[in-house]
């Protein structure tokens, strides 16, 4: 029963910080903290066994199955492994930081903010939960609706524009995820007569080639635009520049890693020959997003834009690990999902903080300010570091074993996305330079304007500490992960070796991919 209250609490603790809001920002902002604390206590206690199986002793560490509308097979279908656990947590603890984040933003119909807020982590949760299939549209699609509104009631000056254009790519690629749902189901159907949208029963449901494509790239389109990749990432700069501090933590941190997720959990599984068919492609459209958002990150003179460029960049290189194929490919683009999300959200986090104390996001307008906070300045050289992928934080990591999986398939990705890292030291260090170092704006900064407060520092510090964490010693999160993303007894999954420890060799794509020659394959056929 840990799973369903898990979602349950953000969606009752959205209405009843709803309901608060009347009286102000406080009781919103309690109930917030209150119902993501006790859900990361109960995902901890999940991970350490009290509420499920130890890992990784079962298949499934925790599972919730109801009946919902059982003449068509679709059901309340949740269930968590290592991979969906360590994205749990992740969303709890972002969502912690959103919150922590809304000093001001929220003081502005703060019922209503708190209510979007928790609802978008709700359907977060339930995209990483869902095992039914109607059921993962649902939360896909309540992601959609509470962002909206977070970024045209709350966002800055082109907020209505960001937000219909946000709205319009995600609601659109949407539509052809749920159209290759029914697809397959009606599929399922004919084939065995049994009428589920069970994932894992799903998984192996022989069709033939041209279905097996079409069905595929359905559920490609919607997961590519929510990473996004390039060229269906116009929406996210965007978003993200006019969004809140919150929302843009929220987009970074979290929604675009339910697009990486589908890809691991939906498409890679349900259509393994058609994807090792477009692996190439998919490749190719990694290197293109890893080098193209680096360059249009140096270009910028947004600073919320510019680090919405990086997480194009960044995001590439989870593409390239999950079409690469090879298990250590994979584990550096599950590291780089979480890695990315604390980088990221920080400065995001720290630009809030910017356009606080200067009223402006405009390079341009800022300069020198070392000397006035030198506290905030020395904290985001650390995530300019960690951007550009400095040994000793978790991001090199995963960049590295992403380009160490990718080299044993493709040498050209390898070296071309590995340029990614020499032009991700050029924005990260001219970013670090523009704001703190370089000549001051015509208008000097007031020297009274505040460095980092104790409460601003309490909200950065645990992001430091977990990258370097997972830079000195990622091992546990690689086995957690991994030792419960394989496709056994009909699960859902697409390799079957351990941790990385545990290898006793390079897991080549033919291992994964079928059958990469053509469309069709056991289980498509």
């Amino acid at each position: 029963m840990v799973l369903p209250w898990m979602i349950l609490l953000l969606i009752f603790g959205g209405l009843l910080a709803w309901v608060l809001g009347r009286s102000g920002p406080a009781g919103p902002r309690i109930v917030s903290y209150s119902v993501l604390l006790v859900n990361l206590i109960l995902a901890a206690l999940t991970w350490t066994g009290v509420y499920g199986s130890e890992i990784p002793a079962a298949e499934w560490i925790a599972e919730f199955h109801l009946p919902w509308v059982p003449g068509l097979g679709i059901g309340i279908d949740l269930a968590m492994d290592g991979l969906s656990l360590l994205l749990v947590i992740l969303t709890l603890v972002i969502g912690i930081v959103a919150v922590a984040s809304t000093r001001t933003q929220d003081e502005s119909q703060p019922g209503f903010f708190h209510l979007c807020l928790l609802w978008t982590l709700s359907g977060v949760l339930g995209v990483f939960l869902a095992m039914d299939l109607i059921l993962f549209s649902f939360f896909w699609e309540l992601m959609l609706i509470p962002m909206f509104f977070l970024i045209a009631v709350w966002g800055h000056e082109q907020r209505a524009y960001a937000a219909i254009k946000y709205f319009i790519f995600t609601q659109f690629s949407g539509l052809f995820l749920l159209a290759s749902i029914l697809g397959l189901f009606f599929i399922h159907a004919n084939a065995t007569g049994n009428f589920t949208f069970y994932l894992p029963q799903l998984i192996g449901t022989k069709t033939g080639p041209g279905a097996s494509m079409l069905l595929m790239l359905g559920f490609v389109a919607a997961f590519a635009v929510k990473l996004p990749v390039v060229p269906f990432h116009t929406w996210l700069p965007d978003a993200h520049a006019e969004a809140p501090t919150a929302g843009s933590i929220i987009l970074a941190a979290l929604l675009l890693k339910t697009g990486a997720y589908g890809l691991l959990r939906l498409a890679l599984p349900l259509f393994p020959a058609a994807s090792g068919y477009i692996a190439p492609a998919a490749l190719a459209l990694g290197v293109a997003g890893v080098l193209y958002g680096a360059f249009m990150s140096y270009a910028q003179t947004d600073l919320k834009r510019l680090v919405a460029y990086t997480s194009v960049s960044h995001m590439g290189f989870v593409l390239l690990g999950i079409y690469a194929g090879t298990a250590i490919a994979l584990q550096g683009a599950i590291l780089q999902i979480i890695c990315h999300a604390f980088s990221t959200g920080a400065l995001f986090v720290i630009a809030g903080f910017l356009q606080d104390r200067l009223q402006t996001r405009e390079l341009g307008r800022m300069g020198g300010l070392w000397p006035v906070m030198p506290r905030l300045g020395s904290v985001t050289i650390f995530f300019a570091l960690a951007s550009m992928g400095l040994p000793g934080i978790g991001n090199f990591i995963a960049e590295f074993l992403v380009l160490l999986g990718t080299f044993q398939v493709n040498i050209p990705a390898a070296v071309l996305a590995s340029a990614g890292l020499v032009f991700s030291t050029i924005y990260a260090l001219t970013m670090v330079r523009r704001v703190f170092f370089g000549p001051p704006p015509a208008s000097p900064v007031e020297l009274s304007l505040p460095d980092l407060s104790w409460r601003e520092a309490a909200v950065i510090a645990p992001m430091i500490a977990i990258l370097l964490w997972i830079g000195i010693y990622p091992q546990p999160l690689m086995n957690t992960a991994m030792n419960t993303v394989s496709v056994k007894a009909g699960r859902t999954g697409i390799i079957s070796t351990g941790g990385m420890a545990k290898d006793t060799g390079p897991l080549r794509i033919e291992k994964i991919f079928p059958d990469r020659r053509q469309p069709g394959g056991k289980g498509e056929e």
